[in-house]
Order: structure tokens, then sequence, then C-alpha cells
């Protein structure tokens, strides 16, 4: 008996929705008896994993037709090729059609990703029981920070028109999606590349106003760079849009940021945050954080780490500086891997005591859930919730905050 094809993901939710979109083509191609790999390159730890994944699952299904794509393979298309156990080698730009997932005369097809022009609107209406709807809006990067290799794996930023953006999220309204998340690799350089150059707050502004029926927008990854006057606008004034901004900080040090070819400073991060409070008070913030970058001394992490504070980043993704060939900070004087390790979790221990000291500011609130599986959700700010009634998967209730405990809230269902 055939078996539909099995997509494994490594990495960001660009990654994730971008699965989803090859479980869709792969069922319409009617591949089968296959597993397809789509990789991520942020790390070496994440392409280990993933050749890691690669192997075994050769033991464990020695006759199935295994595809690797995503950033790895874009950018390390020969090293996979020369794996005995890969039957192909997609690029970015190729796993997107369904016609390169059938088996074919070329083994690899891997096209230049920095010649890529246009962003298809890919519609997604299922997201494996999901009930919150990812829309890639943009993808590339048009930055060149000195530990980041994505561009390599992504191309140039380009953008997907705000009328296919509008349609996307109407259809996945109608399919009864009550939240939208706007997601690519650099959000904020939204629209550069369009007519007009409309930006990222346009296109909230204009979805929000086009589909009255979404209830929740969220946005991923901002730059505090980019941040427009419309997106400012609407956080201050637009409830169905989330209080909860997660930021691509990286560094909390001045000459860390400088080296790491960031385009904002320490004081632009804090001025942010301030900004964003001061308009809207109920407000969460997130940040990406790397530990250990190269010349990284003790008091540039001590600035790091106290940004946690000065920001008050209740949400962390911290990550252990990984060198990655080709790079300009894989030259640089490296940081011993103990003491990023080290680094990091004193990070994420912050980040934990802060995420705690924010939630316990919740008890005794009313918040608005959305139910992710029976009785856990996410209130509008991101806090994860576990609710002490019944509830359903998709629904958005109103429930009352009695506790928070192991970095979640505790919540009973009220009418």
């Amino acid at each position: 008996m055939s078996t539909a094809a099995e997509v494994i993901t490594f990495g960001c939710r660009l990654n994730a929705l971008e699965s989803e979109v090859l479980r869709k083509n792969a069922a319409a191609a009617g591949l089968t008896d296959a597993v397809i790999i789509n990789t991520c390159a942020v790390t070496a730890e994440a392409e280990r994993q993933a050749r890691q994944a690669i192997r075994r699952l050769r033991r464990e299904r020695p006759s199935s037709r295994i595809v690797v794509t995503g950033c790895a393979a874009q950018i390390h298309a020969d090293s996979f090729a020369k794996m005995s156990e890969v039957d192909a080698v997609l690029g970015n730009h190729e796993k997107m059609s369904a016609v390169h997932l059938l088996p074919s005369g070329e083994r690899v097809k891997v096209a230049d990703i920095l010649s890529v022009r246009e962003t298809a609107s890919h519609l997604v209406e299922g997201f494996d029981n999901r009930t919150r709807a990812f829309v890639q809006v943009q993808n590339g990067c048009d930055h060149r920070c000195t530990f980041c290799i994505i561009p390599y794996g992504r191309g140039n930023s380009r953008s997907v028109p705000m009328g296919a953006v509008v349609e996307q999220v109407r259809t996945l309204v109608a399919s009864g999606y009550r939240e939208v998340v706007l997601t690519g690799v650099d959000v904020t350089s939204y629209g550069g590349d369009l007519p007009g150059a409309p930006a990222l707050g346009q296109l909230a502004r204009r979805l929000l106003a086009a589909v009255p029926e979404l209830e929740r927008l969220r946005l991923t990854s901002l730059d505090p760079a980019e941040m427009d006057r419309d997106l400012w606008s609407l956080l201050a004034d637009e409830p169905r849009l989330m209080p909860h901004l997660h930021l691509s900080l990286q560094a909390g040090d001045d000459l860390i940021l400088k080296r790491m070819k960031r385009r904002h400073s320490r004081a632009d991060a804090v001025a942010v945050a301030r900004r964003a409070r001061e308009l809207r008070p109920d407000v969460s913030l997130g940040a990406d954080l790397i530990a250990g970058f190269p010349t990284e001394d003790d008091a540039a992490f001590a600035n790091t780490l106290a940004l946690v504070e000065d920001c008050g980043l209740a949400f962390l993704h911290v990550f252990p500086f990984s060198a990655r060939e080709d790079t300009p900070a894989a030259r640089m004087p490296q940081v011993p891997v103990r003491l990023r390790k080290e680094r990091a979790a004193r990070l994420r221990a912050a980040g934990d005591a802060a995420l705690a000291a924010h939630l316990d500011k919740q008890v005794g609130r009313r918040v608005r859930v959305l139910v992710e599986t029976d009785n856990e959700g996410r209130a509008e700010d991101y806090a994860r919730v576990s609710l002490d009634g019944t509830a359903s998967s998709g629904a958005v209730v109103a429930a009352h905050v009695r506790a928070a405990e192991a970095g979640r809230l505790i919540a009973t269902p009220v009418a």
C-alpha cells in the first residue's frame, strides 16, 4: 500500500509554512512513499541535525524516496548530493513547485537564489490542526549581518503584493481561522520592492480593513530599525493587532551590534520598547538574542544581559553563537564554546525570571485565549494559558487568571 509523502521540518516559522505547501504539492503531484526534509541553515547544529535525520530515515525506510530541500540544501547542495542516502536535492525556489518533487533525470535542482525576483502567495488552507495560520508576506533579506548566512539561502528581499495577502487571509478566515500571523525572513522590510513601496504597517492596516472578520492579527520578528509610522499607529489604536512584539535585537552592546552589522544601537532598542509601552501599556515584548558573539567580553555580555530588564523582555529566543562558514563573523576572534553556552544559559535564566514576573502581573485579570488544543492556548500577549474548564480547539474564550506557574497562566473560562 502506498503512503502519502511525509514532510520533516527544521527551523523557522517560514519553513513551517512552506512545509505545509510542500505537503499540499506532494499530494497534488501524487508523490507517495517519500520523505521531504525541509532544512535550516541558521546554525551549524541545525544542519547537523538534518544530516542525522537523513541517515536515520534511510535506515528506517530503505525503499523510500528522500528529498532534501530548504536553506541548508540551497547553500550546500553539493554536500547533500554526496550523501548516498539522498535521492534528490531541491533549492528553496524549486521546492515550491509540485513538478520538482517528482522523480526526474536531474538529482540536483538548485538555482541561483539571488536571481529570484518575486515571491508568490502560496495558499495554505490547513495548518496541521493548528488554530493559528501563518501567512508569508515577504522572503529574503537585503541586509548582510556578519553572522548570518540566510540571505544566501533565501535570496534578496521580495514581497507578496497586498491584494494577494488580503485574498489569502480572507480565505483562511472563511475556513475558520481566528488568528493570522504575518511572517517572512525580514518582515519589516516588506514592500520596498513593490510599486509605491508600501510598508508593513500599510499592509496590516489594509488587511484589517479589508477583512473585518479577522479577530486577531499577529506580527513576527520585527527589526527595530524598520518600524514604520503606520505600525506604531496600529499598535496604539487597533485592538485586533495583538499586543505582542517580538524584536530582532541580537545583542545589547553597541560595539557588538556594530560588529554584527546591525542597524540599531542599544539606545534604539530601549527607545522602541519604551515607545511600545507608552502606546500600548498591555504590550508584551520578546527578542532574539545571541550569546558569545566573537569578541564579546564580560562587559559586552553584561550589557546584553541587562537589556532583558531595560527593555522588559518577557519572551526570549536565545542562541549561543554558531559560526557559519563564509560569513565575516566566522573569521573574527571566537569566544570559547563553553563560555557561549554558559552565557546562553544565563540569558535564558534571566528570560525565565522576566517571564515569571510578567505572568505574575496577569493574576486576577481577565484575558482572551485562543484555544489551540483542548484547554490549552495563548492569550493576546502570547502568554501560554491552561484553562481549568472545558473549551474547544479554535475557540476564543474569556478567562479569569487565578494563578501563574511553570511559565504559564492558569485561568478559568468566564461567560
